[in-house]
């Protein structure tokens, strides 16, 4: 009795999508009754992720199966040594920026009045020395009395050094007065930029320590695991672009002069054979495939088959991956359309 039922359940199955069929021929009968069959299946962009940078995975945040939006973190790295290093180029930046802000805020008033102070000082000692070395020089040549060589040696040297020193610090003065030069500051500019520069890789680098999802998608594989070392060699995700889909399907040689790109077609599926997608024909290969022979006679030549794309519309999400799908192309009046989703 059981096996009655069921074979009453499979013949009843079976005429429902006879009925469906044969539905959808009266439904969508061109003028002149002509319809196009192809089989293919479902295909869909995959996009493999990686981390640019070396480092230890710390986190995996999705799991296979799970919907991703664009922007998304899915992983990150481990960032304590980066974090460090951050730190000292921020601490190399502030540094140089004081450093320029130094040269080109130029000499302090302050600083001016030591200088000429100093100046003033050293203007003494060389008028002492000079005027020790006149006492010296005198008391030789109108007294007479004995005065050492060595003594007239070493106040020539102390006037010689009183008078360098002197000149030394004018030129202090001098250039306290004119300020930093130009090249100085521009070259202060310039290693401030540096650091600044070192300072944008290093954060860079931090941003890049999150791997983040292109575009929005369904995470197809997890391939890497929390403390596995990421590398740029490595994927770490496999995405599957949901958006667009289509169904990849093959034309043989006598029926490609038939269809064109842009032309309107149904795609129907096993698991809804009532319910179809919609979608166009959207490129269609130039180059036959399954080729038996590099030289085919007449007969063979009908064997040849061409790759077609048809794009669809999938809103209910019904299309997966490598899923076989029939697709039904009404030809004669179907308008064709440069829209095309691609």
């Amino acid at each position: 009795m059981n096996k009655k039922f069921i074979l009453i359940g499979i013949a009843a199955g079976l005429a429902l999508i006879s009925v469906g069929t044969v539905s959808w021929f009266l439904t969508h009968k061109e003028s002149n009754g002509e319809f196009l069959t192809l089989f293919g299946n479902v295909d869909i962009r995959q996009v493999s992720l990686a981390f640019n940078g070396n480092d230890r995975i710390a986190e995996m945040r999705v799991e296979e199966g799970d919907r991703v939006k664009a922007g998304q973190v899915l992983a990150t790295l481990d960032t304590r040594i980066l974090t460090l290093q951050i730190t000292q180029a921020e601490a190399q930046v502030a540094t140089q920026e004081q450093a320029l802000l130094r040269l080109e805020n130029g000499t302090r008033p302050e600083e001016i009045a030591q200088a000429k102070a100093e100046v003033a000082s050293a203007q003494a000692d060389a008028d002492l020395a000079k005027q020790f070395l006149g006492r010296l020089i005198e008391i030789e040549s109108d007294s007479g009395a004995a005065v050492s060589k060595q003594d007239l040696d070493n106040a020539r040297s102390r006037h010689r050094v009183a008078v360098a020193q002197l000149e030394n610090r004018k030129k202090a003065l001098q250039l306290a007065l004119i300020g930093p030069r130009k090249e100085d500051i521009a070259q202060a500019e310039a290693q401030l930029n540096v650091f600044r520069a070192e300072l944008a890789l290093l954060r860079h680098q931090l941003d890049l320590a999150e791997l983040k999802s292109p575009i929005d998608a369904v995470i197809r594989s997890r391939l890497l695991e929390p403390g596995d070392m990421a590398s740029p060699q490595r994927p770490v995700y496999a995405l599957a672009i949901t958006d667009p889909k289509w169904v990849r399907a093959y034309v043989s040689e006598i029926d490609l002069g038939r269809i064109q790109p842009g032309m309107s077609v149904e795609v129907v599926t096993d698991s809804h054979p009532e319910e179809p997608i919609y979608g166009r024909i959207g490129y269609i290969s130039s180059v036959a495939e399954f080729t038996p022979k590099p030289v085919q006679t007449e007969e063979l030549r009908t064997s040849l088959v061409y790759e077609v794309r048809v794009y669809v519309e999938d809103a209910g999400d019904r299309l997966r991956l490598g899923m076989p799908a029939t697709v039904h192309i009404a030809l004669g009046n179907n308008g064709n359309s440069s829209e095309v989703k691609h």
